[in-house]
């Protein structure tokens, strides 16, 4: 709902005369350093507000989804090979068949190689989006259907991450010191998972070390994030029966001490000794939880309310200029367009049913061919990382990359609207009989 709202907002500011306020906002540069050095510079010429978006917050979203991952692959619904198999089989269908679909739609309206080069951007989709509206069904919905949608969101974001490594980085023979001094960085937070250090700090520093490396060596600091996330350890340093057992004991003698107390039951000043225990149960309980699901946890609330509305806001302001009538939806929107409502609903529902009917998976129990096309169509909300990809497209400023959001924010409402109504007629009309 946050994420809607923003976005909404943005297109009525970026329609309205406020528009050259928004686009000057946006060009404002950002220094954080010295007379001679600026942390957030690239070439030589120092990052604008928009910039410090899509590279730098974004580079946190990306690292909390790098946790999610690992996360996911440790004791979650990537964590067995059968368990991930029709989502990633899926997921590539989901992938593969909205780029075809934006190539041939694309090359029959004679698309320029420039204008070619948003081929990936109908190829995601938007966890938050797409499990908000499945949310709105609530138990009328299979509890497999949920883990399937999770798991093949979560594997389009791994095809995501792999498409902005090989296709938006570019090096250079400069890049490649800086591409090896990052390596050294990556050394020491895999020396410091080995050797359980499970300081946060130490993962952060490296990690923002590692950040500026990338973004110097011209790969996109995005990477970044998902890789120093995958270095960050899982296995707290206490275990939870070891901390039960000592927080027991702690809490006993935390006890003992208000039975020998002769202060007043209702006095609000704890002795010294009292203090002592409280302060070794707090450590103990900072260290039995492992530094991955801590800072997982920690930074949901930034990431949900204030780095995606902050990206929302920064990258939905689409101008609709609506002089050419039904011609605003031809070209890049158009090719999007399809790519997220036809390509991912097709991909998604044709690749499934084909690595069930030829046995290589099963249908999981509580699901069918009806709720799963439902599902197949919640898979066209791209919005997050579609407009982060669009971005990387496309420059800033250009009717390419206006057409471009158009297309996203369309294709998607599209999307969630027809798998929302489908999924009402098709799901039971009580969680009772979901089983």
């Amino acid at each position: 709902m946050v994420l809607l709202i923003v976005a909404l907002v943005t297109m009525i500011i970026a329609n309205s005369p406020l528009r050259v306020w928004y686009e000057a906002l946006w060009n404002v540069e950002i220094t954080f350093g010295t007379s001679t050095f600026n942390f957030f510079s690239h070439g030589g010429h120092p990052m604008t507000l928009l910039g410090f978006v899509n590279d730098a917050l974004m580079a946190i979203f990306f690292f909390s989804v790098g946790l999610e991952i690992k996360r996911e692959m440790l004791v979650g619904e990537l964590s067995s090979f059968r368990q991930v198999l029709l989502p990633f089989i899926a997921a590539c269908g989901g992938m593969l068949v909205p780029v075809l679909i934006f190539f041939i739609t694309g090359k029959i309206q004679s698309f320029s190689p420039e204008e070619l080069r948003g081929m990936a951007i109908p190829m995601a989709t938007d966890i938050a989006f797409s499990l908000g509206v499945l949310s709105l069904f609530s138990k009328r919905v299979p509890v497999s259907l949920k883990v399937f949608l999770l798991a093949l969101a979560i594997v389009d974001d791994i095809g995501g991450i792999i498409v902005i490594a090989i296709f938006y980085s570019s090096l250079s023979t400069q890049s490649l010191i800086y591409l090896g001094l990052s390596l050294v960085g990556f050394t020491f937070l895999i020396l410091g998972n080995r050797l359980r250090i499970n300081s946060k700090g130490f993962y952060t520093i490296f990690g923002i070390l590692i950040w500026y490396m990338f973004l110097q060596a011209g790969i996109h600091p995005t990477i970044a994030g998902v890789l120093v996330a995958f270095t960050v350890p899982a296995r707290p340093y206490l275990n939870i029966k070891r901390y039960t057992s000592g927080l027991q004991r702690d809490v006993d003698l935390l006890k003992s001490t208000i039975r020998h107390s002769r202060a007043d039951e209702n006095s609000i000043m704890l002795s010294n000794l009292q203090i002592r225990y409280l302060s070794r149960v707090e450590r103990a309980s900072d260290r039995a939880i492992s530094p991955l699901q801590d800072l997982e946890d920690s930074l949901g609330g930034i990431v949900n309310f204030f780095i995606m509305p902050l990206f929302a806001f920064a990258n939905a302001g689409v101008v609709f200029d609506l002089s050419g009538g039904l011609s605003a939806l031809s070209g890049i929107t158009l090719s999007i367009m399809l790519g997220l409502i036809v390509g991912k609903s097709c991909g998604i529902f044709s690749f499934s049913w084909l690595a069930i009917k030829l046995k290589i998976c099963r249908m999981p129990a509580g699901m069918n061919w009806k709720n799963l096309f439902g599902m197949s169509l919640l898979g066209g909300i791209g919005f997050t990382v579609a407009l982060f990809l669009a971005t990387l497209s496309y420059p800033k400023g250009t009717d390419f990359l206006n057409q471009a959001k158009l297309g996203i924010l369309l294709g998607s409402f599209i999307s969630g609207v027809l798998g929302y109504l489908f999924l009402n007629k098709v799901l039971p009309k009580s969680g009772k009989e979901v089983k």
